[in-house]
């Protein structure tokens, strides 16, 4: 095994649904101009609140890919 060098990036997604959705829609629209993406972690969420209740999910996360 070959040791490996990471580049990380820091993303924003947002949903109406959930938090999970934020991450996995950030993620997905990462990967069509980021290659070899392998890990991420989670270091913000937030939210949006209209007439008392949850209006959009917002989550911060660093993305790590492989340097080429």
């Amino acid at each position: 095994m070959s040791d490996h060098v990471y580049k990380t990036v820091e993303l924003t997604g947002s949903s109406k649904t959930s938090s999970d959705e934020a991450i996995r829609g950030a993620i997905e629209r990462a990967s069509k101009t980021i290659r070899d993406i392998r890990w991420f972690q989670v270091t913000e969420t937030r939210g949006h609140v209209e007439n008392g209740k949850v209006a959009h999910w917002q989550v911060t996360l660093k993305v790590g890919f492989t340097l080429e």
